[in-house]
């Protein structure tokens, strides 16, 4: 590694949780990495220490104005022993794109990439093995500096703590019911859809819980504007088959570009299959669903990797996508990323590093 990192362990390491009960984002392992950001100093003092309670002012500039950024993805261990992470570049340069908009100060995405590898490194024994398990990893950046008035900080933390998670959706590849909001806007353009953001999740909240009191997993959101073009799913990006054409919203500053999305739309691509970045509305997809030409839904993303949509509800009507089961297509991707995740599918592309 370029960067030499001091590490502090444990004295108390914490047992091992068993693969077959994890639950997504409830346990975090025994070390994180911790690095400071000074206005004039730039970022410094990067080291791996103890999980433990951070202590900082009540006035922090995070809890009040809301600077802050983070960035998710995973490590899995292959039948080898090897460490894997998948894409770290992407999740580097998306950080820059969040930063700058977020006025944070920018991190060297190498520096940020290796501090990732160097602490999975020493919690690697955590790495579950079990098919559908993973280590998550959550880099993220706060504004601790203690002010009260709206102006960019002068000091943050840069961290990484990781988590062994199993499946984010409790039913894994089973289809998910989503609903269609039409009332609460997520996004518009020239704001921070773009960017990975607390805020963006926080205002997304309200909807997805009038979601679940109507018996859907997740939401799918409208533009800000004209409340007539599919654009996200909750924490994932959509993607629609209708007829022989996948169709995904176009990254036009209000959709998260995700990882998953753009390692789809590249095998796809190398599959042969038309795919197309394209404004699509919702009455098309309702359209296609009642002519039997929407053939295929599912949304993609870090934490559920493919998650097939098996059930649409808008307004007053539903549609039942591919007798509510996964699709061909979907199966295909999942089990092509996922076989490069974990080593067991040849990387032609490069998207796979070793720790």
């Amino acid at each position: 590694m370029k960067y030499n990192f001091p590490i502090t362990r444990t004295t108390t390491p914490k047992a091992k949780p068993d693969p077959d009960t994890l639950r997504f984002g409830q346990l975090f392992t025994d070390h994180m990495f911790i690095m400071e950001y000074t206005t004039g100093k730039g970022w410094h003092d990067g080291k791996i220490v103890p999980y433990a309670p951070l202590q900082i002012e009540p006035a922090a500039a995070v809890f009040h104005y809301a600077q802050e950024m983070f960035e998710g993805l995973k490590a899995y261990k292959s039948k080898d022993g090897r460490v894997l992470l998948f894409r770290p570049d992407m999740n580097a340069k998306r950080t820059t794109s969040t930063n700058e908009r977020m006025c944070i100060p920018h991190l060297d995405e190498e520096l940020m990439v290796e501090a990732i590898k160097a602490v999975v490194n020493v919690d690697k024994d955590w790495i579950p093995e079990k098919k559908g398990t993973s280590l998550y990893i959550r880099p993220f950046i706060i504004a601790d500096e203690p002010f009260l008035g709206v102006r960019p900080s002068d000091h943050y933390l840069f961290m990484v703590i990781l988590s062994p998670v199993g499946p984010y959706y409790e039913g894994g590849l089973a289809p998910t019911k989503i609903f269609v909001e039409d009332d609460f806007v997520r996004a518009t353009p020239g704001g921070t859809g773009f960017a990975k953001i607390g805020g963006n999740y926080a205002a997304g909240m309200k909807s997805q819980e009038k979601a679940h009191e109507k018996g859907y997993e997740q939401v799918l959101w409208l533009d800000g504007v004209e409340r007539k073009y599919v654009e996200e799913i909750g924490t994932s990006n959509a993607f629609f088959k209708i007829h022989d054409e996948v169709i995904t919203a176009p990254l036009s500053g209000t959709i998260l570009p995700g990882i998953t999305r753009d390692s789809v739309i590249n095998l796809l691509k190398q599959w042969g299959i038309k795919v197309s970045e394209r404004r699509l509305t919702i009455e098309e997809v309702f359209e296609a669903g009642k002519q039997g030409k929407l053939i295929e839904m599912f949304a993609t993303g870090t934490a559920a990797v493919i998650s097939p949509v098996g059930e649409l509800s808008w307004k007053d009507e539903k549609v039942v996508i591919n007798n509510g089961e996964i699709g061909e297509l979907s199966q295909k991707l999942y089990d092509e990323l996922y076989g490069l995740q974990i080593g067991e599918v040849e990387d032609t592309l490069g998207w796979t590093v070793q720790v």
